[in-house]
């Protein structure tokens, strides 16, 4: 290197063209590399065609270097002071893996975007429905008032105010009064008289009593029979198949008892809970209240009770009361030896190992054990501290039925959930400790009926079939004397 300098150095100043012209640089680059550097004018060119000089050529010697430096480290290079053979491989390796995660992510933050923006779809054209709904009521006019007027006089009336009638009342029957007459009389005085404006006939409905004397729908009889499914709504998504809808029969404040409440069973985080002020919202779809739930929940076995919402937490037997109002959880319990996640469900499977359900007699689990070996367990629990207070083990199968219900301590389950036509198969009384067999028909109208639950705010039987959410009237028979 310095001889290749020096003999340059010395060919110019032979010349003696630019002796006192030339220059010469030493120092290091960027990497610690020691580098010579020299200039000389050309003799002929009054300036270079290209732009460039040390800094230029100093730069691409440092581009080289990185390039070397990269394919080096591509091929795994073991030459490279500090690096280890196969270190290449694995930094590509971890490159790699974190560009999966990275695309993974993304995918799922994309998948998470559609799904709100559908979401928001929803309830955008929702809302503009509810806006329609409030200008049409808004811009309908107001029925006019139809003026009180007297009766018309009867044909008898008539007859008896005629002068010289003394008819005695059998002729009066038999008299027939003028066509006139006749005809004014034959018509509604309701109808004869005012402006023909609109006129609201109003009815009033009294519940009888149906023949026998073994009802009574107002005390806690064995259950009869159960009514027609009456559909309210179908799901507008997948996330519905399976679901809950409640109705608190104790309402506490600011919820009304009017108030509904609907979740949505499917999917892997199951956290929103959406709240109705009455049927008529719900059957539209118009949620008044959404509330995010702090832990998952597990299946379709959920009640409402006293202002709190009752849940099994996914994924364990610890069982949660949320209280609605304050919007936190209140209290918190594992359901002793109880099967979760599969171990213990209904036959219809949906991780159905705890259902939960409140009738006259307060609120309820419905679980198996080890213990018990898959056979139905029911414990009535404390409301407040989720503790249990009293348990009764049945003798059937708990996924031998589809589902049960509770009403008036007494347990019944369902035999299927697919058939459109099965029976209420069993019943078991907390009561009398005994249990035996039935065959009240039952329907499933569309064909997967993954939640039926008693609502004692409605006294009616609350199906979630396959998308749809239906009710069923019960039938009961009068309470037996002590």
């Amino acid at each position: 290197m310095f001889a290749l300098l020096s003999f340059c150095l010395c060919g110019l100043l032979m010349r003696g063209e630019a002796q006192d012209r030339a220059t010469l640089w030493r120092g290091n680059d960027r990497g610690g590399r020691c580098h010579y550097t020299f200039t000389v004018p050309s003799p002929v060119e009054s300036s270079c065609p290209q732009v460039g000089g040390p800094e230029v050529e100093g730069l691409k010697a440092r581009l080289n270097l990185l390039e070397v430096l990269v394919s080096q480290l591509s091929a795994g290079d073991s030459r490279l002071p500090g690096v280890q053979q196969g270190s290449g491989a694995r930094v590509q390796s971890e490159l790699q893996e974190a560009l999966n995660r990275a695309v993974g992510e993304r995918n799922l933050l994309q998948s998470e975007k559609e799904h709100l923006e559908r979401e928001l779809n929803g309830l955008q054209l929702r809302m503009e429905e509810m806006r329609r709904e409030t200008e049409r009521l808004r811009n309908k006019p107001c029925p006019q008032q139809t003026p009180m007027v007297p009766p018309s006089p009867t044909l008898q009336d008539r007859v008896s105010k005629r002068p010289g009638s003394g008819l005695n009342p059998m002729s009066r029957l038999i008299t027939r009064p003028s066509r006139q007459e006749d005809s004014s009389n034959l018509r509604d005085s309701a109808w004869q008289y005012g402006a023909p404006g609109f006129q609201e006939l109003k009815a009033a409905v009294t519940e009888v009593p149906a023949p026998g004397g073994n009802e009574d729908n107002t005390g806690c009889g064995e259950l009869l029979s159960v009514g027609e499914p009456v559909t309210h709504r179908k799901a507008d998504n997948i996330a519905g198949k399976y679901g809950i809808w409640m109705q608190d029969p104790e309402a506490v404040s600011p919820y009304g008892p009017n108030m509904l409440w609907r979740i949505d069973a499917i999917g892997a985080e199951v956290k929103q809970m959406f709240g109705y002020e009455d049927l008529e919202q719900l059957s539209k779809g118009f949620p008044s209240k959404v509330l995010l739930l702090p832990e998952l929940l597990e299946s379709t076995g959920a009640t409402v009770y006293r202002g709190s919402l009752y849940y099994q937490r996914r994924n364990s037997r610890t069982l949660i009361r949320y209280d609605l109002a304050s919007e936190s959880v209140a209290a918190r319990r594992e359901l002793p030896h109880a099967g979760f996640h599969g171990q213990f469900p209904y036959s219809w499977g949906g991780y159905t190992d705890i259902d939960l359900s409140v009738d006259e007699n307060g609120l309820w689990a419905v679980y198996s054990t080890n213990k018990a070996k898959g056979a139905i367990v029911i414990s009535q629990l404390d409301p407040e501290s989720l503790g249990v207070k009293k348990s009764w083990e049945t003798n059937i199968r708990k996924n031998s039925v589809a589902n049960s219900f509770i009403i008036c301590g007494k347990l019944y389950t369902v035999a299927s959930y697919a058939s459109r036509e099965t029976t209420i198969n069993y019943m078991y009384d907390t009561k009398t400790s005994q249990g035996k067999n039935l065959a009240i028909p039952f329907k499933n109208k569309y064909g997967y009926n993954s939640m039926i639950d008693y609502s004692l705010a409605q006294r009616k039987l609350f199906g979630w079939d396959n998308f749809h959410i239906v009710s069923y009237d019960v039938r009961l028979g009068r309470q037996q004397a002590n």
